[in-house]
């Protein structure tokens, strides 16, 4: 009995802003039930935002895609170069069954990274390669998510007590929650999360970057902010993917902790998205440990450990971008100190390296 024949997979660069590729693209990844960061319209909206170059890999057979491997091209003159899956995301890496298209798409990005100079590939998710040079972790960062109750008052039944009575108070205080997209929700939110980044000793984002990824995203995101009279005090942008509503850039300023106001975000964001026909809430990622994880645990959500893998040129030292790292320390002590405006101003061109 003949064998069976082994039809060959190739791997080529892809064009992002060609689209109809683009187009291909996001439905392998919708086929595939893949992260919002696998899809093309992240990475152009991080693009567009930052500046930092949309790139990726698709292995193919006989036409067919088999394979999707998303990264964005990180430069930074404090944090080296690398290319990363995804930039600014919590997700990605490669996406596919394939275990043939696994090992051609890594080799397709070690190749890249050593001809164009980039000193890394950084895989958040996904199937990491078991090759020479790699290595993977799952203990620094974990996922929270849960389903979303039926209604309302089953919502907030499902926080568990001490957390409860703080939505309560939040509640109680009768501030005034808008959600948008327009400019003056972009403004409102750039406001608040500019200070609550600051005081936590961490450079903004580009406010073009926000406004880039609801451009990326028109009809899977928006902005809930939370208002004490006329003055923003709370804010947070999400979007909403597969059934999920993810909750990615929030923040309250120091007027927020008094009134409770950033547990009433989240609590109005979890009614906001049942109505907008989302399943789940996904809380996003923390560093294991940390006061973030902490909060999100009593909220009642159950960590979830997130793999992650990258593979480093030779003679490379891996990258530091995490905030919390000992390393930046006295960075971050200094940086709550700037004035507000002095850290608006210098540090978008720093965060524009932290993809």
């Amino acid at each position: 009995m003949n064998a069976p024949v082994r039809l060959t997979q190739s791997v080529r660069a892809v064009d992002l802003h060609d689209a109809g590729e683009a187009r291909r693209i996001e439905g392998f990844v919708r086929e595939h039930g893949a992260s919002l960061f696998h899809r093309p319209a992240w990475l152009l909206g991080v693009e567009a935002g930052t500046g930092q170059r949309a790139a990726g890999f698709v292995a193919e057979r006989m036409g067919t895609i088999t394979g999707w491997l998303p990264l964005t091209e990180a430069r930074s003159a404090l944090f080296g170069k690398a290319l990363v899956s995804s930039g600014f995301g919590v997700g990605g890496g490669i996406c596919t069954g394939d275990a043939d298209a696994i090992i051609c798409l890594a080799e397709a990005a070690e190749r890249h990274a050593a001809a164009r100079g980039f000193g890394s590939v950084e895989l958040r998710g996904g199937v990491i390669p078991e090759r020479p040079g790699w290595r993977q972790w799952s203990d620094r960062h974990c996922g929270f998510e849960r389903r979303l109750a039926e209604d309302d008052e089953s919502e907030l039944l499902a926080i568990p007590r001490k957390a409860r009575a703080e939505v309560r108070k939040g509640i109680a205080n009768a501030l005034r929650v808008h959600v948008g997209r327009e400019r003056r929700d972009l403004a409102a939110h750039y406001a608040v999360y500019s200070q609550s980044v600051r005081n936590l000793g961490t450079p903004v984002f580009p406010k073009k970057l926000f406004a880039a990824m609801l451009a990326a995203f028109p009809r899977e995101s928006d902005i809930l902010t939370v208002y004490a009279g006329g003055t923003p005090i709370a804010s947070v942008l999400s979007f909403y993917h597969a059934g999920a509503v993810m909750p990615f850039w929030g923040g309250g300023t120091f007027a927020a902790r008094s009134r409770r106001a950033n547990e009433l975000m989240y609590y109005e964001l979890m009614l906001h998205a049942r109505k907008r026909g989302m399943e789940r809430f996904d809380f996003g990622r923390s560093k294991t440990g940390s006061g973030p994880f902490r909060f999100k645990k009593n909220w009642g959500f159950t960590p979830e450990p997130l793999t992650y893998g990258a593979w480093d040129a030779p003679g490379e030292a891996a990258r530091d971008v995490d905030p919390t790292s000992a390393a930046h320390a006295r960075r971050i002590a200094l940086w709550k100190k700037l004035p507000l405006p002095v850290a608006n101003l210098i540090g978008p061109p720093i965060a524009r390296g932290l993809a």
